[in-house]
């Protein structure tokens, strides 16, 4: 009469033994890791980029000298904005690559593993079909925003200006320091850290004047916004990458066919029927229309404000958590995630 009292004791403690070693294992961390390790092209393509852009910016710091010297008959704010313009071509450059790979990536997550017949594998290992998907739809909405950020951040620190610009015989060496804390407090290779320090070396060869340069460039100001802005794109974007990784998890091939179609078809029919683009607008608005909300592009005088620096006083973070396409289009999102779990629970090997 004691066994089955027993028997429900030990399952539970086996139960508990096993969620803590999950727990322990952390399995979304290591599915975040797998996907890493498995798409090489998460980090390959905005590295290569990266690189390209900054070869077209060694080639253009010719004329830095030249550029330096004309703008000191500039007022102040556009002295700022001339500083700022190759750095925010560098961020818009590297954000548009991450917004590319993240689309492919999404359209291939969930389809991949059904083709190479990989899944059988991964649906063998205690780890539940919604970690698996959170894992793969924390790549476009946190991971490559994350990438984007860590090659064009750098911490600005205003105690390496006065090394760079000492006139003691000791010059050479505090210039040695000053590269050498740089690297320190910068483990990874950052673009605005090398475009910075690149400049940096030409104005001091040229004698165009650095301290012009580390006196108005807004670093921390663009570091802020640029945050800002890919915490905007992740979540406003949120429902085309799920949509992607939806399609990729039902369809069997030509899942950019599948994912683009049903929409275009959505807005043809429409236009034809109807003689309406609700449907198109609905659309352009998801991809750009968190701009006019997240973003004040007009100063309070009405003058339109520069978008190759966009000041800290011009951010509308209220406004945009309070527009209704977000959270509508999160919830969509969510939707849209869930049916993905569900598809991976119940799909088989192509």
């Amino acid at each position: 009469m004691t066994t089955p009292s027993n028997a429900v004791p030990e399952s539970l403690d086996s139960q508990r033994i096993a969620l803590a070693v999950l727990s322990t294992t952390r399995p979304l961390y290591w599915s975040i890791r797998r996907e890493l390790w498995e798409n090489r092209s998460i980090y390959v393509a905005p590295l290569a980029v990266a690189v390209v852009g900054l070869l077209g910016f060694s080639i253009s710091l010719i004329g830095l000298p030249r550029s330096m010297r004309e703008l000191t008959a500039l007022d102040p704010a556009h002295q700022r904005i001339m500083l700022a313009m190759p750095y925010s071509h560098a961020a818009w450059l590297l954000i548009l690559t991450a917004f590319v790979v993240g689309m492919f990536y999404s359209l291939d997550a969930l389809h991949g593993e059904r083709r190479d017949r990989s899944i059988l594998f991964w649906k063998s290992l205690p780890v539940s079909d919604l970690t698996t998907v959170l894992s793969k739809a924390s790549i476009p909405l946190v991971v490559l925003p994350l990438l984007v950020d860590q090659f064009l951040i750098t911490l600005q620190n205003r105690e390496w200006i006065d090394p760079i610009f000492g006139r003691d015989i000791a010059h050479r060496r505090q210039w040695i320091a000053f590269l050498e804390r740089a690297i320190e407090y910068h483990g990874d290779d950052t673009i605005a850290l090398i475009m910075l320090l690149l400049s940096t070396v030409v104005l001091l060869i040229s004698d165009a004047g650095a301290r012009t340069l580390w006196t108005n460039l807004p670093l921390f100001q663009m570091q802020f916004v640029l945050l800002y802005g890919l915490a905007v794109l992740a979540l406003w974007h949120a429902p085309l990458y799920v949509w992607l990784l939806l399609v990729s998890g039902w369809a069997r091939r030509a899942t950019f066919l599948w994912a683009v179609l049903p929409p275009l078809a959505i807005g043809v029919f429409e236009k034809t029927a109807f003689h309406t683009s609700y449907f198109g607008s609905l659309l352009h608005d998801r991809l750009s229309g968190f701009a006019a909300d997240a973003f004040a592009f007009k100063g309070q005088d009405g003058v339109p404000v520069d978008p190759h620096f966009i000041p800290l006083t011009q951010l509308t973070p209220g406004k945009f958590l309070a527009t209704p396409g977000l959270w509508i289009g999160l919830g969509v999102a969510a939707i849209f995630l869930a049916a993905a779990v569900r598809l991976r629970r119940y799909r088989e090997p192509i």
